[in-house]
């Protein structure tokens, strides 16, 4: 049985004056999120990589990736992205967060839930992920329908990304 959100979570679209709050998500979740995955310099390279202003702009601005707040109480509890992929129909949830303090409390299916509706706004019916192998999220996304679909190992720095690919059918 899944938690019950609280009626005072909502979701709104984020804009560039957004990537403040993002980032500020992002240092909350992504250390805590991965410390028992990989090495805390893997973990630190790939922040600074992926959660620059500049890193963030570029997601928005260039790459196409839409991004997802999550406000409990209008206080930022979580965000996730997507975006377009080349196969039509295909897009891709680049990614997904929420506050450990706000996590188990439904806000993580309410994300993904929004991120569902806004693929098939858009003309989508296949969303793709990509989840480190050892990441406990994997329970979750099977959970939530996505099925493992193939493993790709992705080079990033002078590190790897170990990952599973999954799946998910909209209909």
């Amino acid at each position: 049985m899944s938690p019950v959100v609280p009626a005072s979570a909502a979701i709104r679209p984020a804009s560039l004056a957004d990537i403040p709050t993002i980032i500020a998500l992002a240092e909350a979740t992504w250390e805590p999120t991965y410390r028992f995955i990989i090495s805390k310099e893997q973990i630190d390279y790939m922040y600074r990589v992926i959660y620059t202003p500049a890193s963030l702009q570029r997601q928005m601005a260039e790459q196409g990736h839409q991004f997802l707040l999550l406000l409990d109480e209008d206080q930022p509890g979580g965000f996730a992205s997507y975006s377009a992929k080349e196969t039509a129909g295909t897009y891709h949830l680049n990614k997904i967060y929420v506050l450990p303090s706000h996590q188990g409390r439904g806000f993580g299916q309410l994300l993904l839930r929004a991120v569902e509706q806004a693929v098939r706004l858009a003309g989508g019916h296949t969303l793709e992920l990509n989840v480190n192998r050892h990441n406990p999220a994997l329970a979750f996304y099977e959970h939530e329908g996505f099925q493992l679909n193939r493993e790709e190992d992705i080079p990033i720095g002078p590190y790897w990304m170990n990952d599973y690919v999954m799946r998910k059918h909209l209909q």
